[in-house]
């Protein structure tokens, strides 16, 4: 590897640790949940609320961000994000209730709902076209990497609580520690970026060519730089003679209806599936299969490691095997992992028995003795029964313990199904849209239209956290899982019809070959 090649890597790198601590704070609510739920009493809204109000704030800063990096610039805008994720993570371990605990974790949301659309547009537009599917990875693999650190440190955290090892965390304050560790990559991350250049297709946009191609030489060389150079102002000629504003209907035009419309199509399947349902409730979906607490937060370490061996796999092939190949293997897999899934709930039965029930704590054995004899058929029947008797405070401290006494299923069968959910996703819908949502746009066009679709992606994401719990408890895992399998089924088929291949290909070419003039 030569010195640019590793200027880009390094670049690539620090820009999308914006990704780590977007992971980081979708993996570590997971484990939030279980001792914020009890103490606060939340009800089953607002435990949909608390992990999903970041994507709520994410969606807007989604639409206006792109827009606004067009005006301040790629990295000034990082420079924001990183601030505003420091402050997030300082409030979040201070919350005093509810209400400031999703406050706290809006403002966070604004950070990476702003990171996740500036920073693979600000890569490819560093990028050569022979490297910029596995550098625009790059953000993903932080993404996941900020699961892993996320899993391992609440395991770590929950177990020095659980085993008395720590004398200083108290079930008041363990989780406060599990999010305040957070401060610690967001204020590094601030500090990287003045290290990393201006975008120089931002300020060719600008009229900075000679800035531009300064930068340009120094990530790939002189000669390089020039060719590249001149490939942009051509391409940009046109947007320079006509120095209209661009307006959000602009993207509506009957020129870039193909581009949109594929980039819509990405980013609403992509969350559709149900991905952050499966990774900001991992630990609670381990818990419903009857493994017990403690092994729930162990097999979301499992998971998150999954991710990040995967998506390694997506570095090494998008750039050889192609865009189009590794999404229709992966939503494939992503719909027989969820069918999985909800094969397994379905066969679930839920009893509890004397022998089970000497694993409970003397109290809920005497509310719930006279139940030892009858067998339930679904998650959801036997939860309302269990809530009627403890009420939804109670039953929410005990629900691991509960289940694990209770639930008779093959709970490989759904583990395998979310791992395999998790290694199909990490290959394909995980990076592979954002390689796509950073190549599909024109130079012109770019900051806004990610902006906007970046913004249906985070409405989805929101959505789906959202009513990810109600499911659960209305319609049960077997369903909801159902749901997500077909969803990817159709996603499949859509795609089969539709999906351009991008690799290997400048940004300017790629603009010749898909936009329709």
């Amino acid at each position: 590897m030569n010195s640019t090649s590793k200027k880009t890597w390094f670049i690539a790198f620090v820009v999308s640790l914006g990704g780590f601590l977007y992971g980081f704070d979708a993996a570590i609510i997971s484990g939030v949940m279980n001792y914020v739920t009890p103490e606060f009493d939340l009800s089953t809204q607002e435990q949909g609320w608390v992990p999903s109000s970041p994507l709520f704030a994410a969606m807007f800063a989604m639409l206006v961000s792109g827009r606004a990096s067009d005006v301040l610039g790629r990295k000034k805008m990082l420079l924001i994000i990183a601030f505003t994720y420091a402050l997030s993570a300082l409030l979040s371990a201070y919350a005093t209730g509810f209400h400031m605990l999703w406050i706290a974790r809006m403002i966070g949301g604004v950070a990476f709902g702003a990171a996740l659309v500036i920073a693979p547009v600000y890569i490819a537009e560093v990028s050569t076209a022979e490297a910029r599917g596995k550098l625009v990875s790059i953000q993903q693999l932080n993404i996941v990497l900020g699961f892993f650190a996320a899993f391992l440190s609440n395991y770590y955290i929950n177990n020095a609580f659980t085993s008395g090892a720590s004398s200083f965390l108290t079930i008041t304050n363990v989780w406060r520690f599990m999010l305040a560790v957070e401060l610690i990559p967001a204020v590094l991350y601030f500090i990287l970026l003045f290290f990393v250049p201006k975008s120089p297709r931002w300020l060719f946009i600008k009229e900075r060519d000679k800035e531009a191609e300064n930068v340009l030489a120094s990530i790939h060389g002189r000669e390089k730089a020039s060719k590249l150079a001149s490939h942009i102002i051509k391409s940009l000629s046109g947007a320079r003679k006509n120095n209209d504003r661009i307006r959000l209907k602009d993207l509506f035009k009957k020129s870039l209806r193909y581009v949109m419309g594929v980039g819509i199509g990405l980013a609403i399947l992509q969350q559709v599936t149900g991905i952050n349902a499966v990774y900001y409730y991992a630990t609670s979906i381990f818990k419903q299969t009857g493994i017990g607490t403690d092994a729930a937060f162990a097999s979301g370490i499992l998971l998150s490691l999954t991710t990040v061996l995967f998506t390694f796999v997506a570095i090494f092939l998008i750039d050889k095997m192609g865009r189009r190949p590794l999404l229709l293997i992966g939503v494939g897999g992503i719909a027989l992992s969820m069918i999985l899934c909800g094969y397994g709930f379905q066969n679930a039965t839920y009893s509890l028995e004397a022998t089970t029930m000497a694993n409970l704590e003397p109290a809920l054995q005497d509310k719930l003795g006279s139940f030892t004899s009858e067998v339930f058929d679904d998650d959801v029947s036997f939860k309302r029964e269990m809530i009627a008797i403890l009420g939804s405070q109670e039953y929410a401290s005990n629900e691991g313990a509960i289940l694990e006494a209770a639930t008779h299923m093959n709970s490989t069968l759904v583990l395998v199904g979310i791992l395999g959910f998790i290694a199909c996703f990490a290959f394909s819908l995980g990076p592979v849209m954002w390689v796509m949502l950073s190549e599909l746009f024109p130079n012109r066009y770019r900051g806004l239209a990610i902006g906007f679709v970046g913004f249906l992606n985070g409405l989805s994401s929101w959505l789906v956290t959202q009513i990810f719990p109600w499911e659960l408890a209305n319609w049960g895992n077997a369903v909801t899982f159902y749901i997500y399998g077909v969803i990817a089924l159709i996603g499949f088929f859509a795609f089969l019809k539709t999906l351009p291949e991008t690799k290997g290909k400048s940004l300017e070419e790629l603009e010749k070959d898909l936009i329709k003039q």
